[in-house]
């Protein structure tokens, strides 16, 4: 007859083992516990941890051209705004300090053409950023359907990113002619049976800045309707049929389930398109150049900083312009990701 010893239930290894026919296997727990006391007496070396490598070596390219095409013209951009520098002039540059910076906000001729050009962007971001995110979140809701050709429709919409702006504003400057022969004068000429006269829609400052802002907004809802279509694809498709089992409405669903659901997608949507509405240029200088636009009413801070650098020759007052207006764009983004940051961020 075997004699049992007690064992200690606080004691991790009993003094003597059950014998082997008898014993329970050792499971997975039991396992990682005895490695663990096997280890411990000993240094314990783990594997180096290469995320962080990985994830610079993926980088790298994107790293590499913004320093190569953002950063280092900035750069120089900074250190040109210091000097009268003269396009074309036989004269060596000087340096002026920070004189370039002063007569921008003191000199008559040269803050009043600026802070027109400042307020002529802000009122373009503030009218177009929550008009094309609001009409391309509506045209990926619309295109977000299973229907036959489909596809055909998507390609429609998305059509007008792939023109170029330049493209874009010659096909805009046929439509809003002020002649007869204008598209829009055309139309409205039929409609009213004769009694619309020709409207200059560009050459009027009432119309200029609205004229420009419609044909960004044509060009260029394509491209986040394209982003926020890929959103609501990866929005569950249970969700909604829990939302119709509750009897909860189109409104509701779409308060409820659609926003909740690509809100971080309608964040980077609207950040991006204010991004793109401050650095408008191309189809303003078309239009101003080449179709008649009022240049008092529409002109922008990327067109004044152009148009100082290589119509008057001034690239040192140019790169003041640009450095100032760089500043500030950049303090707003931060204000805009601060008030309308994800909640799953920090």
């Amino acid at each position: 007859m075997k004699t049992v010893e007690p064992v200690d239930p606080l004691d991790p290894a009993p003094a003597a083992a059950p014998d082997r026919e008898h014993s329970p296997p050792m499971t997975s727990v039991q396992t990682a516990r005895s490695t663990t006391r096997s280890t411990r007496s000993g240094p314990q070396k783990r594997p180096r941890n290469r995320d962080w490598l990985h994830g610079l070596l993926m980088s790298a390219p994107a790293v590499a051209g913004l320093v190569a095409f953002v950063g280092i013209p900035f750069g120089y951009a900074v250190v040109l705004s210091f000097y009268n520098v003269r396009l074309g002039s036989p004269l060596a540059p000087s340096f002026f300090g920070l004189e370039q910076y002063r007569r921008l906000f003191t000199d008559p001729d040269l803050s009043g053409p600026f802070l027109r050009a400042l307020l002529n962007n802000l009122t373009f971001a503030v009218v177009v950023v929550p008009l094309q995110t609001g009409l391309a979140l509506a045209l990926a809701i619309l295109l977000n359907r299973k229907l036959k050709a489909i596809g055909f429709f998507r390609s429609l919409f998305f059509m007008p990113v792939v023109f170029p702006m330049t493209l874009v504003a010659v096909i805009w400057r046929l439509i809003l002619a002020r002649s007869d022969q204008g598209l829009l004068n055309s139309a409205l000429h039929a409609v009213s049976f004769g009694n619309w006269g020709a409207f200059d829609w560009l050459g009027d400052s009432a119309t200029a800045m609205a004229s420009v802002i419609v044909l960004s907004v044509w060009q260029g809802v394509g491209f986040q309707m394209v982003i926020l279509l890929a959103g609501l694809q990866q929005i569950p498709g249970e969700l909604y049929e829990a939302a119709e089992l509750d009897r909860a409405t189109a409104w509701q669903q779409f308060r409820h389930v659609t926003l909740p659901g690509i809100r971080g997608t309608l964040v980077f949507v609207a950040m991006l398109t204010s991004v793109l509405s401050f650095r408008v240029f191309d189809q303003v200088y078309v239009l101003i150049h080449g179709g008649g636009l009022d240049e008092d009413a529409t002109r922008t801070v990327m067109y004044q900083a152009v148009t100082t650098a290589f119509d008057q020759n001034n690239i040192g007052q140019a790169s003041a312009i640009t450095v100032v207006f760089f500043l500030i764009v950049v303090a707003l983004t931060l204000i805009q990701r601060r008030v309308v940051r994800p909640d799953n961020e920090d």
